[in-house]
């Protein structure tokens, strides 16, 4: 019997630990991956971006706090709150509820590829600052899409492509080009360290570079494409710290915030029911 015991904790622990090999570097900053977080697992998170509005030559400060659930092992949901200061008062703007539903699991050791599609819906009652449309922070409408995630032993690479459709925000009206968008993202994640794994324990830290673009559909078609790298540190296997700068390199589209520092803390708590 105490055989038995033994031979099942070592077990067990061998796939959470290949688990945790698997996943890290898939954890990308600026964008989901098609994979999920544990079945039956909270995660709590701290999104900070820090922006300047070249416009109006002023710093402003997005904060989202966000609450995750992992509902079983395809499902995830996601609830956030937007608080910014672009009125000078800091306050709540708006919320956004996310699913994300994996339909498509293919594994094996160290190498697996995965299919996702997702949604948002977002209300918000701030200042429209953009032709692009940002259903994260500003805007108010939903957007639905596919993510596809690739991981070959220490890199995990991951593309994306959603709809897009916005409101007006309370009093704050679009114009109608700007309604109807296409975003599309591509990410690649390595892990830099550690080298061998030993424990669980250890801590990883990832390096991520992302491109993500989008495309409105009205008559006067606009664009943009951001480069964002990032730096990721996981501790324990459930605390994660992610730094990353998001700039533009191709700006076809009016933008008062074409920069953006993201610093973000996430904290999971797993098996919680």
């Amino acid at each position: 019997m105490l055989l038995f015991l033994f031979m099942r904790k070592t077990i067990l622990a061998f796939f959470i630990l290949c688990f945790n090999i698997a996943s890290a570097q898939e954890l990308f900053v600026f964008t989901e991956p098609a994979s999920n977080m544990a079945a039956r697992s909270i995660g709590i998170r701290m999104n900070t971006m820090f922006m300047k509005n070249v416009h109006m030559d002023r710093n402003e400060v997005f904060v989202i706090p966000e609450i995750m659930w992992g509902v079983s092992r395809n499902i995830m949901i996601h609830a956030d709150v937007f608080f910014n200061n672009d009125d000078k008062n800091f306050k709540a703007k708006g919320a956004s509820l996310y699913l994300k539903y994996r339909f498509l699991s293919k594994d094996d050791i160290h190498n697996h590829f995965r299919l996702a599609a997702f949604g948002r819906y977002s209300k918000n009652n701030g200042f429209i600052h953009d032709g692009s449309i940002d259903m994260y922070k500003t805007n108010t409408g939903y957007e639905g899409g596919l993510i596809a995630t690739k991981l070959i032993n220490r890199v995990a690479i991951s593309a994306s492509s959603s709809y897009v459709h916005a409101f007006d925000n309370g009093k704050y009206s679009l114009g109608d080009d700007f309604r109807n968008a296409v975003n599309y993202s591509l990410s690649l994640g390595t892990l830099l360290f550690p080298k061998e794994y030993t424990s669980y324990d250890q801590p990883n830290l990832n390096f991520m570079i992302e491109m993500l673009g989008q495309n409105t559909l009205g008559n006067n078609k606009q664009y943009f494409l951001d480069l964002a790298p990032s730096l990721q540190l996981i501790l324990k296997s459930r605390m994660r710290i992610d730094v990353g700068y998001r700039f533009q390199v191709i700006d076809k589209i009016y933008r008062a915030m074409p920069k953006t520092v993201l610093v973000r803390f996430e904290y999971n708590l797993f098996n919680v029911y």
